[in-house]
């Protein structure tokens, strides 16, 4: 049991940032445990599946320059480097990174548990991460604002999303300048005039095809990069090259070849998971950087997993036509569920600890004295959250409940003005951040992850009603 717990807590950065205390309503002022500062202040954009964000038809409106220095304070303080890779941070350790350690259990060279490889099951779906190499020649910076502030989803097949991390306005504008700062690589010079927040800032003229606001920039970036482009072509090409199969591209027809690739092979699957859903691309990127990224993705980014596809240019600028230009419907978002009714059978805590906490909970809330002397981030504290004493690793644990912002214990169970317990309430908000409603007080948890499936939240709320018997 002692290794179990132990080794549990080594894999708790995998689960890609579940930071904070369960279940803490989130005060305004403390943008390192609350929601985004004032909405006044904070960019605002349209909702979507698994997370909220941006609109993805058309460039936004051009976002202040944040500033890079105390952006990179703000990615050390936030452990951006804990998750992403392509950053100028120092390296934190392989346990208490998020995917080094799961990828070393999965290569079976994980040496601090004998019995790692049962472990693998575990983590073979949270071993990939979207690498920060090269931001600023390719994603646009008034785009990434909005992201940091209010993530969405953008890749289906990745469980893992972006999770709130309660930034506010000038936060995100900082960390966005801070990452549009990393280096360029040599190949991207095309891509690199009007990109990293120059998009709108130096927009000269605007077109508008099939529903998207296109700026147009110096150095061939923006509309004018598609000169002479042919959209139906470019739908033709996009099945001629089985782009389908790693990418989606929600609200229009499934792209051919959208088979799954061959799951035993790790960079495949690594590829497929990090492929984005093409409809963000507009928002994302400008069409002069999309042009340069589908001829040689390597060179605008050297460690992607996007390979280089032999074309010409003027099959580049016909795809980037079809992904810029071509209409889609509106992006179609999960109903929040209905919580379900009390189960009218006696529910033990040992099968709540199995079904619930043993699945996710502890793995950012665990115990310090059984795991490498880190808790968590739910615990300990991390990713920027101060350390919330939430250990869910036992009965005992669990009880003992939380520290509040003032740092005096509550409990957990708590009711809030509904009625329902503090804890059991975040496990339904993160079902509605998914449905695009997030709640401005409470953080849903799991954070970043798939919500508790409705069914363990009535089991883990029917045990909370029947006086949480041991």
């Amino acid at each position: 049991m002692m290794r179990r717990a132990k080794l549990a807590a080594v894999l708790l950065a995998g689960l890609l940032a579940s930071a904070l205390a369960a279940c803490e309503r989130e005060p305004a002022s403390d943008s390192t445990a609350g929601a985004p500062a004032a909405a006044a202040s904070a960019p605002v954009g349209a909702s979507s599946a698994k997370g909220v964000g941006t609109s993805t038809v058309g460039a936004l409106a051009p976002e202040p320059r944040g500033d890079a220095a105390r952006g990179r304070e703000l990615a050390k303080k936030r452990e951006c480097h804990r998750c992403h890779g392509g950053l100028d941070l120092e390296p934190v350790d392989t346990t208490r990174h998020c995917v080094a350690c799961h990828s070393e259990v999965l290569a079976g060279k994980f040496d601090h548990e004998p019995d790692a490889k049962r472990w693998r099951k575990n983590v073979a779906h949270l071993f990939a991460v979207p690498s920060l190499a090269s931001v600023g020649a390719r994603l646009d910076y008034s785009w990434l604002v909005h992201f940091l502030a209010e993530p969405r989803d953008l890749r289906p097949r990745l469980e893992p999303t972006m999770p709130r991390l309660g930034l506010d306005a000038q936060e995100a504008r900082d960390l966005a300048a801070y990452l549009v700062s990393q280096g360029k690589p040599a190949g991207a010079a095309t891509a690199s005039a009007a990109t990293g927040g120059a998009t709108a800032a130096a927009s000269t003229a605007t077109s508008t095809a099939g529903g998207a606001t296109l700026a147009a920039s110096p150095g061939g970036a923006g509309a004018d990069a598609l000169a002479g482009a042919d959209e139906a072509r470019g739908r033709k090409l996009v099945d001629a090259f089985q782009c389908g199969a790693c990418h989606r591209m929600s609200g229009t027809a499934l792209l051919a070849g959208g088979t799954e690739l061959d799951a035993g092979k790790r960079e495949t699957r690594a590829a497929v998971m990090l492929a984005p859903d093409l409809r963000h691309v507009r928002a994302r990127m400008s069409p002069g950087a999309l042009v340069a990224w589908l001829l040689d993705p390597l060179a605008m980014k050297p460690d992607t997993l996007m390979p280089r596809t032999p074309m010409t240019p003027e099959q580049a600028r016909d795809i980037a036509a079809f992904l810029m230009h071509t209409a889609l419907a509106d992006e179609s978002l999960p109903a929040a569920p209905v919580p379900l009714p009390l189960l009218d059978r006696k529910v033990t805590f040992d099968e709540v600890k199995a079904r619930v906490l043993d699945v996710t909970c502890r793995h950012c809330h665990g115990d310090p004295d059984t795991a490498l002397g880190d808790g968590g981030p739910g615990n300990s504290g991390g990713f920027g959250f101060s350390a919330r004493g939430v250990n869910l690793t036992s009965y005992e644990h669990l009880q003992a409940g939380y520290l509040d912002a003032s740092g005096e214990r509550k409990s957990l169970f708590g009711k809030l003005a509904d009625g329902t317990p503090r804890i059991v309430a975040a496990m339904w908000a993160r079902h509605r951040e998914v449905a695009g409603k997030p709640d401005r007080e409470l953080r849903g948890m799991p954070l970043g992850l798939p919500p508790v499936p409705p069914a363990d939240i009535q089991l883990f709320a029917t045990w909370v009603a029947q006086g949480r018997p041991r």
